[in-house]
């Protein structure tokens, strides 16, 4: 289910207990990282027991359920020699992540000297809580340490702490002020999962990366030109359509390539400047909810294998069927805003890359242009492209020089280019 994967929440149970089943039958399905995933069964038999219900949260490595396997396969199970210690007729379902080895290193908060265990980091992590929250919340293990119960308990009360400040003695420090607003009446509509998770992902992006954004300008009529008159000719030769957004992958990845360090993460006080270029679509699904399908080593495909990568992705997005590979690994993303309508965009970056590019619709309007004659005013295709970064790691030079030169691919592409 991905590396990156720590937990998943059961969606539904597709068989009871006491039902029987065939092997590769589905089970049941489970949802991890805005993909939901079908579990088979490992062999055919029978569902002994079950032990979390719908909509649990379940750790990876964690045991589901309790299967008997069938007399037949019992008895092809008896011919293979196990060791003594291996059960024979009992089979356990389990997440497809081993669980990692508990570390005996503890973690501390020096304003309350509460100790964590790794499992509660894991959790906190997931669920993006800093050990500053974590010291608030109200503990009923031994010693005053912190349970698992207790922080799922924290979060399902809306994590009234979340914003707290600690008290100081500073007559000069800023105080939030605790104000109680008017939400106003009309239709509650609860927020779906992945929705949650969105505003989740958001707003950890936020506190985390002090977000700066540069602005561009940039003339597409060569490229928009080419794309009319090659479109046609370009689906009939390789029966793929040809849209704009593999023209942009294929220059966005060139400009990474030619500035790696935007193409980072950061690891405490460590910088990770990836060494594949793996570029992430915001995608919009059927429900109106945000999703980054990605294009795997960008910058080593010709344009016929980028619009491929692009119109499957797409698809499959559209179909709500992406898995959970399309999803992972992305080391930069792009946010089309201009299928929108939108002329530009400040978009919030898709930890934990360090800069997201948007690119703005693309307009037709009058512009002031060098030519042998002098200047002279013509009708341009025009965009504006917003660069948002990360300024803990990414300077005004870097991000400033990082979207000039997407501008710059876009405005010299190559009208005389070959499909």
């Amino acid at each position: 289910m991905g590396e990156s994967i720590t937990e998943g929440t059961i969606i539904n149970w597709l068989v009871n207990e006491g039902d029987t089943f065939e092997e590769g039958d589905i089970i049941l399905e489970v949802a991890t990282d805005k993909v939901d995933n079908e579990v088979p069964a490992p062999a055919a038999g029978t569902l002994v027991k079950i032990l979390f219900q719908t909509k649990d949260v379940v750790p990876v490595g964690t045991v589901m359920a309790i299967l008997e396997v069938s007399d037949e396969v019992q008895n092809k199970m008896n011919d293979v020699k196990l060791s003594p210690e291996k059960p024979l007729k009992n089979k356990q379902v389990k997440a497809s992540k081993p669980i990692q080895k508990s570390s005996t290193e503890k973690f501390s908060v020096s304003n309350s000297n509460t100790f964590f265990s790794p499992l509660i980091i894991s959790i906190a992590k997931e669920q993006h809580i800093s050990f500053e929250e974590l010291a608030r919340i109200p503990a009923t293990g031994n010693d005053g340490r912190l349970r698992k119960s207790d922080v799922f308990n924290y979060i399902n009360d809306g994590r009234p702490y979340q914003f707290s400040q600690p008290v100081t003695q500073d007559p000069t420090a800023y105080r939030i002020p605790q104000l109680t607003f008017d939400k106003g009446k009309g239709k509650i509509v609860e927020m779906d999962r992945m929705r949650q998770m969105i505003a989740d992902h958001m707003v950890y992006s936020k506190h985390t990366s002090p977000h700066v954004t540069a602005y561009v300008e940039a003339d597409l009529t060569n490229m928009v030109n080419w794309r009319n008159a090659n479109k046609v000719a370009f689906q009939e030769k390789y029966g793929e359509r040809l849209t704009f957004t593999p023209l942009f992958v294929e220059a966005v990845a060139k400009a990474v390539k030619d500035f790696p360090n935007i193409n980072a993460s950061v690891d405490g006080n460590n910088i990770i400047v990836k060494e594949d270029i793996n570029i992430g679509m915001a995608t919009a699904l059927p429900s109106g909810n945000l999703i980054v399908p990605v294009v795997k080593n960008a910058e080593t495909k010709d344009l016929k294998q980028l619009a491929t990568n692009v119109n499957e992705l797409s698809g499959k997005a559209r179909e709500n069927k992406l898995v959970g590979d399309d999803i992972k690994g992305s080391t930069f993303t792009i946010s089309n805003v201009g299928t929108f309508g939108s002329v530009m965009g400040t978009p919030i970056i898709n930890q934990p890359e360090v800069a997201i590019l948007a690119l703005g619709i693309i307009k037709k309007r009058p512009e002031v242009i060098e030519t042998e004659n002098g200047d002279e005013i013509a009708i341009r295709s025009m965009m504006y492209l917003s660069l948002s970064f990360d300024h803990r790691v990414v300077d005004g030079f870097l991000g400033g020089s990082f979207v000039r030169r997407v501008a710059d691919y876009f405005e010299q592409f190559d009208v005389n280019r070959k499909i």
